[in-house]
Formats: structure tokens, sequence, C-alpha cells
């Protein structure tokens, strides 16, 4: 069985997903953290990526849909993080 370089490339998306997941379920790294949605999206314009040389459409889309909620989820604790920063007035 040969694996091409875009196989590896998504499954190492698919591992940084999963390892986000595995770690928030654990609360290692809760989902208010910036980690946590920095991994997903990672992982997920990784496997989108690989999705370019093996296209499934549905596979896409959700891809799509994962890296959108997570840019949501960074903006989210930067605005989250900003509001805790004392200003300097």
């Amino acid at each position: 069985m040969d694996i091409s370089v875009t196989d590896c490339i998504g499954l190492a998306g698919s591992a940084l997903i999963v390892v986000a997941y595995f770690f928030n379920q654990r609360e290692l790294l809760l989902s208010t953290d910036w980690r946590f949605p920095a991994l997903n999206l990672a992982g997920a314009s990784l496997i989108l990526f690989s999705l370019l040389f093996a296209w499934n459409l549905p596979s896409a889309l959700i891809e799509i849909f994962w890296i959108a909620i997570s840019v949501y989820g960074l903006i989210r604790a930067a605005r989250f993080r900003n509001k805790r920063t004392p200003t300097n007035n």
C-alpha cells in the first residue's frame, strides 16, 4: 500500500483534530483556549489541502465549515483575551 505525500498531509491534519478533541475531553485543553480552534484550523486546512488531490465534495464542505468555525473561535478567543488585558490610559 503506497501512501502519497498528500495522504500523509491529510493524515497529519486528522491527527491534529483528534488530538485537540481528546485533550478537550480530558480537560487539558479547553474549547475557550485559542490553541483549541488553532489546532482545528490547522487540521482542517491540511485535510482540505489533501482533498485537492483526491476530491470528495462532502468532505471538502465539512472541512470548509470546520475552518470557518475555527476562525470564529480564534476571533472569539482574541476578543476575550483583549478584554482581560488592562489598558494603559
